[in-house]
């Protein structure tokens, strides 16, 4: 599920949102260092800056989610959308998928104008990324035949990695990895799609999850809300003692 044994060109034909949102880091971050480009230009009006925000700049809220400040930012990210975003894109089709990456991003940078202060100034598709993680993680625990223990297993150890390493690397947007988070899992929580839909990205996914075509009963909307509170708690609580 998560090993690319595709060609570069069978890649971009299964997976083409995947492809273009790579393609649109690496566009965007040759537009920041070529010289023959106003490289400053780009930071300054792309970048995600809660002042300019506020002041009626509403595109920042979406166009941070593809800049990056440098060449291993833009690549950490990149890799992990080619091995995290593929399955999801599968499952979901190219419309839920673009819903799920852009709606995660744009929390994760709502959280941070309503958080951070004024002046702060950022860039970076890892909310978006962590959204993903967030999505999945809705799967596991709500639809969790959608994913085999294997695969199950690695989704919460990396989940794990990175939330851990967003407290230990210096100059990480911490408010968008956790909201990123949270809006991907509540997204994936939500039971939007009827039966049909996920029993047929179910069969979608046969060859990576082993499962087969079967309904589905979604969990009690008690339950998300009580999931949802706890870790909208935990994230309150925790930015309100930094």
């Amino acid at each position: 599920m998560f090993t690319r044994t595709e060609s570069f060109r069978e890649f971009i034909r299964f997976y083409p949102i995947v492809s273009i949102i790579i393609a649109i880091h690496v566009g965007l971050y040759l537009l920041t260092i070529l010289p023959m480009f106003p490289n400053d230009w780009f930071f300054e009006n792309l970048s995600g800056v809660n002042l300019y925000i506020m002041e009626g700049e509403y595109w920042r809220l979406i166009t941070p989610t593809f800049m990056h400040g440098s060449f291993s930012h833009m690549l950490f990210n990149s890799f992990s959308l080619v091995l995290f975003g593929p399955a999801l894109e599968r499952m979901l089709g190219t419309g839920r998928f673009i819903f799920v990456y852009l709606a995660s991003g744009l929390i994760a940078n709502l959280a941070t104008l309503l958080l951070e202060p004024k002046s702060y100034m950022h860039v970076g598709s890892s909310g978006a990324i962590f959204g993903l993680f967030g999505y999945y993680i809705a799967i596991i625990i709500f639809r969790k035949h959608m994913l085999t223990k294997q695969n199950s297993q690695i989704i919460i150890t990396i989940s794990v990695v990175s939330v851990i390493m967003t407290f230990l690397q210096p100059n990480i947007n911490i408010t968008a990895h956790l909201f990123g988070l949270l809006g991907g899992f509540l997204l994936g929580a939500i039971p939007y799609f009827n039966k049909k839909d996920l029993a047929d990205s179910i069969y979608v996914t046969a060859s990576w999850a082993g499962s087969q075509r079967k309904n589905l009963s979604f969990q009690s909307p008690i339950k998300l809300i009580i999931w949802g509170a706890i870790i909208i708690i935990a994230i309150i609580v925790f930015l309100a003692q930094r």
